[in-house]
C-alpha cells in the first residue's frame, strides 16, 4: 500500500468514525422520542392498550390486612373510669378487589365511567386465627348513640337493652355485620359491604391530554364533595392511586381520592427503590396532611367538632360523621402516627412506627403505574362522660378509641414484573445499548484513525 493509499485510507476512517458517532447522538433525542410517543400511546385508558388492560385486570392481588384491638379491662374502664388497656391481635386477612370494574362507559368528553364492586374472602393462611376469634371492643351501637343522640334518652336505650360501654364480638361480626340488641338492626364496622360498589367513578383517558389520564372528572355524578364546609376540602383531586400521569418528576406531589375517608390527599417523593429489579419511586403520606390547622392552615376545614379536636388544635385524626351517614366515626394512622399525644396517651397498649404504620406507594415512574402500595388506616369512635348515662358516669374524660387498623396492600408479583421488565425496560436499554455502541465504536474509529493520521503525517514530513 503506497503512502498516498494509507493516508487516504486513515482519512475515510476518521470521517466514517465521526459519522457514526454523531450517527449516535442523534439517535439519542430520536430515541427518547419514540419512547415517549410509545410510553404515551400504551399509557391511554382505551381498548387495546397495556394501561387499559391492566387498568381492568384483577390478576394483581389485593389484600385486606385486619388488626384488631381487645380491651384487657373492661370492667376497670367502666366501674373507675381506668384507661382501657389494649392488646392489637392480627393479621386477619381478606382478599378484595377481586371482581372487575362494572359498566364502564366511554364518553365522549375523553372519559371513562366504572363502578368498583366491593367483595371480600376470608384467607386462613395468611391470619393468625379463624374469624370466629372474638374480641372485646367498644360497643358500636352505644358510641353511636353518645354521640347522636341526648343522653337521658340514650340511657334509656342502653338500660332497656342492657347494653355495656365494651362488647364481645367476633372478627367475623365486627367487621361484617351482627343484628344488634339495643338498635335491632344490624351494625357492623364495615357493613354492608359485600355486593356493594364504590362510585360510579368517571375519569380522564388521557386521549386529549396524557398529563390528565386516570385523573377523576366526577365521583358519583359530582364533580366535588359536598361534606365538608369548603370548597378546598371538598375538592376531588388526582386519581384513584392506582395509577398517574407518565414521566413522573420527582419534585411534584401526587394527588389522590380515597373514598374510604372522604377526601382527597398528597403524596411526596421520598426515595427511588428497587422493586423486583425495576426501578420505582417511593411516595410517601407526609405528616402535614394530617396535621393540625394550627400547623397546616389548609386543614382548617376539616376540623369539624372544637371541643372534641381542643380548639383544632388535635393533630392526626379525621372525623368522618358527615360524611358517613351521622356514624360517628374517627380515621386516623395506625396507633396515632403523626397523631397528639393525648390521643396515643388516651389508652394504653399503642406503639407508632413508622415502618409498620405508615402509608406509602411505589410507582414506576416512566408509565406512572402503582407497582406497590400500602394504605393504613385505623378505625376509631368516640366515648367520653355523662351524668344521664349510668354507664359512664366514671369516665373522666374523652376517649377516641381504636376499633381496628387496616392495612389494604398489593404488590408486582413476578411475572408482571418480568413481562415489564421485557416489554418496556429491556427495550429501552436494548435502543440505549445500540446508541451508546454507535457513538463508542465512532470514537475509537475517529481517534485511531486521526492518530494513525498524524503519525503518518509526521513520518512524512521526517522523510522530506
Amino acid at each position: 500500500m503506497t503512502c498516498c493509499d494509507l493516508k487516504c485510507g486513515l482519512i475515510t476512517g476518521t470521517v466514517l468514525g465521526a459519522l457514526i458517532a454523531v450517527l449516535g447522538g442523534i439517535l439519542i433525542p430520536v430515541g427518547n422520542m419514540l419512547i415517549k410517543n410509545t410510553v404515551h400511546k400504551e399509557t391511554v385508558l382505551e381498548n387495546g392498550t397495556l394501561a387499559f388492560e391492566t387498568w381492568t385486570s384483577v390478576d394483581i392481588a389485593i389484600h385486606r390486612q385486619f388488626w384488631l384491638f381487645d380491651v384487657q379491662n373492661a370492667d376497670d374502664v367502666v366501674s373507675q373510669g381506668a384507661k382501657p388497656v389494649l392488646v392489637q391481635k392480627g393479621p386477619y386477612t381478606y382478599k378484595t378487589r377481586f371482581i372487575p370494574k362494572k359498566n364502564i362507559t366511554f364518553n365522549d368528553n375523553y372519559t371513562v365511567s366504572f363502578v368498583l364492586p366491593a367483595g371480600a374472602i376470608f384467607e386462613p393462611s395468611m391470619s393468625v386465627g379463624t374469624e370466629e376469634d372474638i374480641f372485646t371492643t367498644l360497643n358500636l351501637a352505644v358510641a353511636g348513640v353518645y354521640s347522636l343522640l341526648g343522653h337521658k334518652f340514650a340511657n334509656l336505650l342502653i338500660q332497656r337493652s342492657n347494653s355495656s360501654l365494651f362488647q364481645n364480638r367476633t372478627v367475623k361480626e365486627l367487621l361484617w355485620g351482627y343484628k344488634d340488641p339495643m338498635l335491632g338492626s344490624m351494625l357492623g364496622v364495615f357493613y354492608p359491604y359485600n355486593d356493594t360498589f364504590d362510585g360510579p367513578y368517571t375519569v380522564f383517558t388521557g386521549k386529549d391530554d396524557i398529563n390528565k389520564v386516570a385523573t377523576i372528572e366526577r365521583w358519583q355524578g359530582e364533580t366535588s364533595l359536598s361534606y365538608w364546609n369548603d370548597s378546598y376540602c371538598n375538592k376531588i383531586n388526582g386519581t384513584d392511586g392506582s395509577s398517574f400521569h407518565p414521566f413522573l418528576d420527582k419534585k411534584e406531589p401526587l394527588f389522590f381520592f380515597v373514598s374510604d375517608i372522604c377526601r382527597s390527599i398528597s403524596a411526596e417523593y421520598e426515595g427511588t427503590v428497587d422493586l423486583k429489579g425495576i426501578d420505582v419511586y417511593r411516595y410517601m403520606l407526609p405528616p402535614e396532611a394530617l396535621a393540625s390547622p394550627a400547623e397546616n392552615p389548609d386543614n382548617q376545614c376539616f376540623c369539624t367538632d372544637p371541643v372534641i379536636t381542643k380548639n383544632c388544635t388535635m393533630a392526626g385524626l379525621l372525623d368522618l360523621t358527615a360524611c358517613r351517614g351521622q356514624s360517628p366515626v374517627y380515621i386516623s394512622l395506625p396507633h396515632f402516627l403523626y397523631g397528639s399525644k393525648d390521643l396515643v396517651q388516651g389508652v394504653i397498649g399503642l406503639n407508632p412506627n413508622f415502618d409498620e404504620h405508615s402509608i406509602f406507594m411505589d410507582v414506576e415512574p416512566i408509565t406512572g403505574f402503582t407497582m406497590r402500595f400500602a394504605k393504613r388506616l385505623q378505625l376509631n369512635m368516640l366515648y367520653g362522660p355523662s351524668d344521664s348515662i349510668v354507664i359512664l358516669n366514671k369516665i373522666k374524660d374523652y376517649t377516641i378509641f381504636p376499633i381496628l387498623w387496616v392495612n389494604e396492600t398489593a404488590g408486582l408479583d413476578d411475572e408482571t414484573a418480568d413481562l415489564f421488565k421485557k416489554e418496556l425496560i429491556g427495550r429501552m436499554e436494548l435502543l440505549e445499548g445500540f446508541q451508546i455502541g454507535l457513538i463508542v465504536v465512532g470514537l475509537i474509529l475517529f481517534a485511531s484513525c486521526l492518530i494513525g493520521l498524524i503519525v503518518v503525517f509526521c513520518r512524512t514530513r521526517g522523510l522530506g
